[in-house]
């Protein structure tokens, strides 16, 4: 069992879809089975349970997971440290992050890792940032871009990159819902389109309840540039870090809606494991990062 079948493994353990696992390894879907099934006949277990409908791991895959998880990470350490004398890393690097931060956040230490690293690859996952630090607290990502939380994992090395403020965002064209902000209104009368998870959610949930006060929700959504959309539709208000607003494509139909309190604001930054900054690949991506923006801290 080597090296590559492992990375299939996990990259289908997260997918859950042979189709996608095929596509983006660039392999044939016969291919991947095979794969699974030599897996499968060495370890004498079922690693997936598969039907028509969905894929879902076994409890020998999830426990294998974890294995494969860990001889993957030693593997990718050992074979950067030996590559150290040739002062030329090889190898790759995954990274997660909403698809604001990507253009961003992630830009400029792109742009730098890549003048620093050209033997590294960057493997970049994108999904809603609330889901950011549990990824990598699993070990699924080496590295994320995400709002530090209010209490950081302990295994986790977090550095920040700037700070964004959280915003009350309204329509900025005539619409049902800029009739009523342009009018005394209450909260409890404003449709208001919220996160589903994560630290803006906590932070919209605690304003409210230190004014005693409860929002009207008209809609749940899974992350922030979804809220944004929803607002420039005029079907509600909603609330933002301001990087997010700040490089939405349809800025202009949205407006900051004046508070007399305003929401703390986010810690942008990098999050890791703690054990995976030991190697050399992710070590030289946070590297990047510093050089990058000189006041990360």
């Amino acid at each position: 069992m080597d090296i590559r079948s492992l990375q299939l493994f996990l990259h289908l353990a997260e997918s859950l879809s042979f189709s996608r696992t095929a596509e983006q390894k660039h392999l044939s879907l016969s291919a991947v089975s095979r794969t699974v099934q030599r897996m499968e006949a060495e370890l004498g277990r079922q690693l997936f349970e598969r039907d028509r409908r969905q894929v879902r791991l076994t409890e020998a895959g999830l426990r294998f997971q974890a294995y494969a998880r860990q001889t993957v990470d030693e593997w990718q350490r050992m074979t950067g440290e030996l590559r150290l004398d040739l002062d030329a890393l090889r190898g790759e690097v995954s990274v997660y992050c909403s698809v604001t931060a990507s253009y961003s956040v992630l830009s400029p230490i792109l742009e730098t890792f890549r003048s620093d690293q050209p033997g590294i690859d960057i493997m970049l996952h994108t999904g809603d940032q609330a889901d950011a630090v549990n990824r990598v607290h699993q070990g699924q990502e080496d590295v994320a871009v995400a709002a530090r939380p209010d209490r950081l994992p302990s295994k986790l090395d977090f550095l920040t990159l700037m700070h964004s403020p959280l915003v009350f965002i309204g329509p900025a064209f005539d619409c049902a819902v800029r009739t009523q902000l342009n009018t005394p209104y209450s909260w409890q009368d404003i449709p208001f389109i919220i996160a589903e998870r994560g630290l803006s959610k906590q932070r919209v949930e605690a304003w409210f309840r230190e004014r005693g006060s409860k929002p009207r929700i008209y809609a749940q959504v899974t992350g922030h540039e979804a809220i944004a959309s929803m607002v420039a539709l005029g079907l509600g208000v909603g609330a933002v870090p301001k990087l997010v607003l700040d490089n939405f494509t349809y800025r202009d139909r949205l407006q900051v809606l004046p508070l007399e309190a305003p929401l703390g604001p986010f810690p942008v930054g990098l999050c890791a494991l703690r054990q995976r900054l030991d190697n050399p690949l992710v070590a030289a991506f946070w590297r990047a990062a510093r050089r990058s923006y000189p006041g990360a801290k």
